[in-house]
């Protein structure tokens, strides 16, 4: 009983007559194949539609909902598409008639296999992806390092003062190693080689404390110089960090449908086992949406298309002879309305 409902659902599904297919039994199974491939190609169509709404959205509901009704919409192009192709004895009329028809589905094969080539390619697609969002952050700090060229000079400030430091340190340094020298007997050209704390020595000493005063005061005003400039650096850096965290959602959420689809153009360019596998994939969605088509044009003219054709000729012989029973009844009424309103004519 199952295996029945399910025969007539595929039936329905290939847009036969059912009273009328089921007077010719050796025609069942072609329309079972028929509207298998109707089936399926709406169902591969309603996924790709559900995933490609989802990369944009980020809903499960919606996506099912769109993805429901572009199945949905898909079958019922398709059923109207087999439906439509009546078989005749002219070939070439046939295919007139199925050129059109197959443009039109190799176009929804294109459009249903694009979203599930996304979903195949996923971890390759995310791999290229994240390569992106690195770049774009290296890029973004760049970009807002041009935004603050302020923290750059400030840094340069620190570095001169800094200097200046070092410089009187190291002339600090000089007269402590020659104070040193002087005490101890080393001869030099700035020392006299006696030991002990003559003269010299005492000068020495006191060039040194001078150049230690001097020292301590160049360390405390620079410091103090240095300490705003901090402040100001510090300030500085917590703007631009604000600005790239501003920044940094718009990178992460870089993966929507025209980004995979990008990442996607991508892969086929750098590997060709990609590229091949893309196309193959094309051509198998390619196949399935035309199958049903081509099974039409290409199957000989059964039992089903002759009662078929014979209950349309009978349909318009009907309507002929209604069409003329009505043109006579027209015409004896209106010999009867001029009998009785012009009996002269007569």
């Amino acid at each position: 009983m199952q295996f029945k409902k399910i025969t007539q659902f595929f039936w329905f599904c290939s847009g036969s007559y059912l009273p009328l297919l089921k007077r010719v039994p050796t025609e069942t199974h072609k329309y079972v194949g028929i509207g298998g491939t109707v089936f399926f190609t709406a169902f591969f169509a309603a996924l790709a539609a559900g995933y490609a709404l989802y990369t944009v959205f980020d809903s499960v509901v919606s996506a099912t909902l769109f993805g429901l009704l572009w199945g949905l919409m898909i079958f019922n192009l398709d059923r109207f598409i087999v439906s439509s192709m009546k078989k005749r004895n002219n070939a070439w009329t046939e295919w007139k008639m199925a050129i059109p028809r197959l443009l039109f589905a190799v176009l929804l094969a294109i459009v249903i296999s694009r979203p599930l080539e996304l979903k195949i390619f996923e971890k390759e697609i995310n791999r290229i992806l994240d390569e992106r969002k690195i770049e774009m952050i290296a890029q973004s700090k760049l970009a807002i390092q041009d935004v603050f060229p302020e923290i750059q000079s400030l840094e340069n400030k620190k570095d001169s003062i800094k200097s200046e430091t070092d410089k009187a340190t190291a002339f600090r340094d000089k007269l402590q190693q020659e104070y040193d020298f002087e005490r101890f007997g080393t001869k030099t050209d700035g020392t006299s080689g006696i030991v002990g704390l003559g003269t010299n020595a005492r000068k020495k000493e006191q060039q040194l404390d001078a150049a230690q005063r001097e020292l301590d005061e160049i360390r405390t005003f620079n410091q103090a110089k240095l300490d705003t400039l901090d402040a100001e650096i510090k300030r500085l850096m917590a703007l631009r960090e604000d600005e790239f965290t501003k920044r940094t959602p718009q990178i992460e959420n870089f993966d929507g449908f025209a980004a995979r689809l990008d990442a996607l153009q991508v892969l086929t360019k750098e590997s060709e086992a990609i590229y091949w596998a893309n196309i193959f994939i094309l051509l198998l969605f390619i196949a399935l949406e035309t199958a049903p088509i081509f099974v039409k044009v290409i199957s000989l003219k059964g039992p089903y298309d002759e009662m078929l054709e014979l209950r349309e000729d009978n349909v318009q012989v009907y309507v002929k002879e209604q069409s003329f029973k009505t043109k006579k009844k027209s015409e004896r009424n209106i010999q009867r309305f001029e009998a009785e309103v012009f009996p002269e004519r007569l």
